[in-house]
C-alpha cells in the first residue's frame, strides 16, 4: 500500500519505484509475474470453493458445529488476503503504466 502512495504523489521516491519497477517488467520478469498471479488465482478461487463447501454442509445440517464455524472464518479471512493482494498488484501495475504514459505525453507536448 505504501508503493501505490509513493506512485500516487510526486516525490522523489516515485522515480527510484519507477526505475525499479521498470526493471522488474524486463526480461522473465512479467512472466514471472503473470506465474504468479496464476497461482494467487487458482489458489483463491480453491479457497472460495471451500469456504462454500463448509457453508452448504452447514445449512444442511441445520446446527451450527463449532469447528465448521472457525473454518470458515480461516477460509473468509484467507480469501480476502488473497483479493486484497491480488487488488493491490492490479493497482500498482496499473499506476504504473498510467504514470509511464503521462511521462511519454508529457515529453513529446515540449518537443
Amino acid at each position: 500500500m505504501a508503493l501505490i502512495l509513493i506512485l500516487l504523489f510526486r516525490t522523489p521516491l516515485r522515480k527510484l519505484v519507477i526505475m525499479a519497477i521498470d526493471q522488474l517488467k524486463q526480461g522473465k520478469g512479467p512472466l514471472v509475474a503473470k506465474t504468479v498471479a496464476t497461482t494467487l488465482i487458482v489458489v483463491f478461487t480453491s479457497v472460495l470453493h471451500n469456504a462454500l463447501q463448509i457453508r452448504k454442509r452447514l445449512l444442511d445440517a441445520g446446527a451450527v458445529n463449532s469447528a465448521d464455524e472457525v473454518l470458515m472464518v480461516e477460509r473468509i479471512l484467507e480469501a480476502s488476503l488473497l483479493g486484497f493482494s491480488l487488488f493491490l498488484a492490479l493497482m500498482i501495475d496499473r499506476l504504473h503504466c498510467y504514470i509511464k504514459e503521462l511521462l511519454l505525453v508529457r515529453n513529446e507536448l515540449k518537443r
